[in-house]
């Protein structure tokens, strides 16, 4: 008893040694939080200060006028229910699409299927920047949708990126568990519903919160489909904002931060809510052996 007391106590880290290696993830800690910090701490201040003592505001500095500021500029409900719409959208057509191709390049055999996914991660390395002419022209010129959600959101409805995660899952499912479902008389789309999604569940929510970054952050091309504020979303009309109204406030700097909390507060609620279904899971436990 004394010699596996002994062993244990021999095994156990010294507090010395456990607080070294723990303190240079705390200091990686606060310099990755630090921005967020900053960025909420700098939107609570009515008069700008960006001296060292602005990092630790004094409480009589603190108020929420910016966001007041941006809640009387912009018709915040309609610009949040315009970023819902498009982001939505582009959640849906990406799980949906991304699911389906994904499927058919992991799990189907059929010609050209190496070529196609060599061209997909290709478009990878193409920055959407280089697309925006070509695709005003196709979208707006030859579709018609200009002044539309349709418009906003068909850019964006194939995602190269959630179609390589979702290949990546269904690729590490056994290929046993395909093969029995076929056997039973399943359908491909019987298979894909029944077996393949409910065990990539993290690769749903991967794509779904790569994917909502995106749209939701995006003011470039919703400004160039519409023109019209009543459709245009939050980043878009948070963007106005910023260069034109938040230069004549009281403390332009608090309002450029004001926006930015706005803009990334949904973002980082997602992150929250998701981040503890982001677990491993063991996709071969269903097969014998």
């Amino acid at each position: 008893m004394t010699t596996d007391d002994g062993r244990a106590a021999a095994r156990e880290p010294h507090p010395a040694a456990r607080w070294l290696r723990l303190a240079p993830l705390v200091a990686g800690a606060v310099l990755f939080l630090f921005p967020f910090y900053y960025m909420v701490s700098g939107s609570l201040q009515t008069r700008q200060d960006t001296s060292l003592n602005g990092v630790l505001p004094h409480p009589g500095n603190l108020t929420l006028h910016n966001y007041r500021e941006i809640g009387t500029a912009l018709n915040l409900g309609r610009t949040l229910v315009n970023s819902g719409i498009f982001t939505g959208g582009v959640l849906l057509a990406t799980v949906v699409f991304g699911v389906l191709a994904g499927y058919a390049l992991a799990q189907l055999r059929f010609r050209g299927r190496g070529v196609l996914f060599a061209t997909m991660l290709l478009l990878q390395t193409i920055p959407f920047q280089l697309l925006i002419v070509p695709l005003y022209v196709l979208i707006v010129r030859s579709y018609g949708l200009g002044d539309s959600y349709l418009g906003m959101i068909a850019p964006f409805a194939i995602n190269s990126t959630a179609v390589f995660v979702f290949r990546q899952y269904f690729l590490q499912i056994p290929a046993e568990l395909f093969d029995a479902a076929r056997i039973d008389g399943a359908s491909e789309f019987r298979i894909l519903r029944s077996v393949a999604i409910p065990l990539v569940r993290p690769a749903l929510l991967t794509a779904m919160l790569l994917t909502f970054i995106g749209p939701w952050n995006e003011f470039l091309w919703p400004f160039l489909v519409t023109k019209q504020e009543q459709m245009q979303p939050l980043a878009v009309a948070l963007a106005s904002y910023i260069s034109t109204v938040a230069a004549a406030a009281t403390n332009p700097i608090g309002a450029i931060l004001a926006g930015a909390c706005v803009l990334a507060a949904p973002a980082v609620a997602l992150f929250v809510a998701f981040q503890r279904h982001f677990v491993s899971t063991d996709l071969g436990s269903g097969v014998k052996g």
